[in-house]
């Protein structure tokens, strides 16, 4: 474990199930990774400790900020290669920079504190900010600009889909209902609107909750992206290369999960056809089972409890 050492100092961000996650991802320390969502750094910090001169990472990021964090620590890092974009353009960074076939991708899916503890981004419903939600905030409509056009309709469906929120029907008519008297700009202004169409049955859950989900996902195509990401990072693994993902709700983790499955099965063939399991092609192998973090670390971040981990390890 030579190359240079990176300081993880007490303020640094420490991201959800960081050793685990960097452990079952660094399989050769002279080998090619990428860190799909860099957030501050955290993943980041570690893989590099693992690395040695010879290793190269990637990182990507949708967010600005998180792009002017990574080249203000490792500009002067020649392992270090950093693309501002999204991940489900993974294929298209590894190719541009040469870095087929990789050893690992790690991706840690959905939104990062920082960004959740930043007011101006308009992601806390804690928080009163410009009702902006959007990860990248060089292109696409705000959620207030989209609130403002969208069909009553088409809002109770992204609720409903997106932030599996029952009373999505509800607030979109409360959506509809408040524009007509002022544009909906701030998130404070969205919570009021919710809290008013919500009934609190849920002790332990903001009545935001859901509603800010399905509307965060919506605007930043989160989970298109996150199904274009892991075919991209299976194209890009070399052989024995391992895929780690982090996924924090249910819709995250079912395409995750679905998408492992699949390709470990191997090719779908007609029933009774007498073939040997050891002729299926399979493309890739589970590694062990889905990890969970640990009531420690629970205990000091609330926001992993919802956290889960899968592995896989490509085959061909």
């Amino acid at each position: 474990m030579s190359g240079t050492e990176i300081s993880l100092t007490a303020e640094s961000h420490v991201p959800v199930l960081r050793d685990e996650a960097v452990s079952a991802l660094v399989i050769d320390p002279d080998g090619r990774y990428v860190d799909c969502t860099y957030g501050r750094g955290g993943h980041t910090a570690m893989i590099l400790t693992q690395l040695s001169e010879k290793g190269r990472l990637l990182v990507i990021d949708k967010d600005t900020t998180a792009i002017a964090d990574a080249r203000q620590k490792y500009f002067d890092d020649p392992r270090v290669v950093i693309c501002h974009g999204s991940f489900a353009d993974i294929e298209s960074f590894v190719e541009i920079h040469e870095l087929a076939p990789l050893s690992g991708v790690l991706l840690d899916l959905g939104i990062s504190s920082p960004q959740i503890n930043q007011p101006e981004r308009g992601f806390s419903f804690d928080k009163n900010g410009p009702l902006d939600m959007r990860m990248d905030q060089t292109q696409g409509q705000t959620a207030a600009e989209w609130l403002m056009q969208a069909d009553e309709k088409d809002i109770a469906d992204v609720l409903k889909t997106f932030g599996e929120e029952k009373f999505g029907k509800r607030i979109a008519r409360g959506v509809v209902e408040a524009r007509l008297v002022a544009p909906i700009t701030t998130t404070h202004q969205l919570v009021a609107i919710i809290d008013a169409a919500v009934p609190r049955i849920e002790f332990h859950k903001h009545p935001s909750t859901r509603s800010f989900q399905g509307i965060r996902i919506f605007i930043n195509n989160e989970l298109g992206d996150i199904q274009a990401s892991l075919k991209g990072a299976i194209n890009s693994l070399g052989v024995g290369g391992r895929l780690v993902v982090i996924s924090f709700h249910s819709l995250e983790d079912r395409i995750v999960k679905r998408f492992m499955r699949d390709l470990a099965r191997g090719d779908k063939l007609p029933d009774r056809l007498p073939i040997r399991d050891s002729e299926i092609k399979r493309t890739v192998k589970l590694v062990g089972k889905a990890i969970k973090p640990s009531d420690a670390e629970v205990a000091q971040n609330r926001r992993s409890r919802s956290s889960i981990m899968r592995i896989a390890e490509k085959l061909l």
